[in-house]
């Protein structure tokens, strides 16, 4: 089951959410450190979560959350469009950066994961939106993310924006 979460029901959410992202990204082949996954729902999170055009939803399972996607309206003054702002080309710069949709994370327990929640939280995540375009970054090598990300129509921008990441864009209208 799929719910989008409002402000206050995703702050209240933090720990599981965090729960989740660890379970993700703590995996081997991602290897965040526990402390990272504590920043995301102490930090990172509630920082978000106050931008304009938030949206966040979560996927159940027996009750217990096992996975979720959120982004909100990405404007220039933010860390990640003005980073894009110095590394990007300047014609994708000017024609995606500011007013986009920030597709932010999508993190699935690894329990649960290849059996389509990553595909199905995508897709409610994208549903409705009012945005133009949309953008996200991801992994530049061989990884279900980057898969799901072209399966469902997103285009590379950048292929290189270092750290090993890549810029992707999806038009929306």
């Amino acid at each position: 089951m799929i719910d989008v979460l409002d402000v206050p029901q995703s702050l209240q959410a933090a720990p599981q959410l965090a729960a989740v992202y660890l379970s993700a990204f703590g995996a081997p082949g991602y290897d965040e450190e526990p402390a990272r996954a504590e920043r995301f729902g102490n930090e990172q999170l509630p920082l978000h979560s106050q931008r304009d055009g938030f949206k966040l939803v979560v996927a159940r399972s027996g009750g217990r959350v096992v996975g979720f996607a959120y982004g909100y309206t990405g404007q220039r003054g933010q860390w990640w469009s003005d980073r894009l702002a110095e590394t990007a080309p300047a014609e994708i710069v000017d024609e995606w950066v500011g007013g986009h949709f920030e597709f932010v994370e999508l993190a699935v327990a690894v329990e649960t994961q290849g059996r389509g929640v990553g595909s199905a939280l995508h897709d409610a995540l994208m549903a409705d939106l009012p945005h133009e375009r949309a953008l996200l970054s991801t992994y530049v090598d061989d990884r279900p993310a980057p898969r799901l990300y072209r399966r469902k129509g997103w285009q590379v921008l950048v292929p290189e924006l270092g750290s090993g990441s890549a810029l992707y864009g999806l038009r929306l209208r």
